[in-house]
């Protein structure tokens, strides 16, 4: 039988997660975090974590999977929310990572990519002359968004987006044939919000992060030797306060930046969400009204 797996998505700032623990409270879920900064240990004012506090009033998986220097890719979230789900009852699933939600929601094939062994084969020389990490930057620079996906020492999967790309000049992404995961049902669930509210949540939130430390929490990963160009640092805040700190921007200029691109951000992810059918849009009152039901 497939598990069913209730869903808080949509863009940053909405009020999923008091929602999801709104839910659990009410029905005895466990939230499971989709958030593709929250695997980070250290990180938390600046990713918007959930709390001490509100991790002790429901239980909370897959955050604090990787330190902020290692990479930390798409298949490894997906095997720790595989693993969580089955080791959870009722799955409350929040965030407003799409990506991760298309990995848990289907399986990817792909058949139709072209191959050339011979082109393989000399990145399997190449990999065993200048090292994974080598191969796995070439293709950041090629393909980003299948370098996203794969864990540098993914060698086979590595070699095959960087032979699709050379022979195409297109990502190993466009050739993805997806099927349905029969494992899971999902309901899923995004907050409508009015895009002018939305803005002024973002604005309170950067606020809120400052004041709550954000300064100190950036000083503190810089200290541990966690470098300005680790992908965990290129999350939004992190990169303005870093270069803050540097003394390369103000601190008004910092805040401005991570607010405008924390706009940014919000409608890119509400593009995304927009297209997923499978997804109800709640009204504010109808979110409300949402822990009174029981929705597993």
């Amino acid at each position: 039988m497939a598990k069913h797996i209730v869903g808080l998505v949509g863009p940053t700032a909405s009020g999923k997660t008091a929602l999801a623990l709104a839910l659990a409270e009410r029905h005895g879920g466990t939230v499971l975090c989709m958030d593709s900064m929250q695997v980070y240990r250290g990180m938390d004012i600046g990713t918007a974590k959930p709390t001490p506090e509100e991790q002790r009033r429901v239980p909370h998986r897959l955050l604090d999977l990787c330190e902020p220097r290692d990479p930390f890719t798409v298949t490894q979230w997906l095997a720790e929310c595989e693993k969580a789900l089955s080791e959870t009852d009722r799955p409350i699933l929040c965030g407003g990572t799409g990506l991760y939600l298309d990995a848990l929601s289907f399986r990817q094939s792909f058949g139709g990519a072209p191959a050339d062994e011979g082109l393989r084969e000399r990145y399997k020389a190449l990999a065993a002359e200048r090292g994974r990490k080598h191969l796995h930057a070439l293709l950041s620079k090629a393909d980003p968004a299948m370098a996203a996906r794969l864990h540098p020492n993914d060698e086979r999967r590595v070699i095959r987006a960087l032979e699709v790309f050379e022979l195409t000049g297109r990502s190993l992404a466009d050739f993805a044939q997806k099927e349905p995961d029969a494992r899971w049902t999902f309901t899923l669930y995004a907050v409508d919000l009015p895009r002018a509210e939305l803005y002024a949540r973002i604005d309170r939130r950067v606020d809120d992060m400052f004041r709550l430390g954000l300064m100190e929490e950036v000083r503190a990963l810089l200290e541990r030797g966690v470098q300005r160009d680790c992908t965990s640092m290129q999350g939004l805040g992190y990169k303005e306060t870093a270069d803050c700190l540097a003394g390369r921007i103000s601190l008004p200029e910092a805040v401005t930046l991570i607010k405008t691109r924390t706009r940014h951000y919000a409608k890119r992810q509400l593009t995304w969400f927009r297209r997923d059918p499978r997804i109800r849009w709640l009204t504010p009152q109808e979110a409300c009204a949402l822990p009174g039901r029981n929705p597993f």
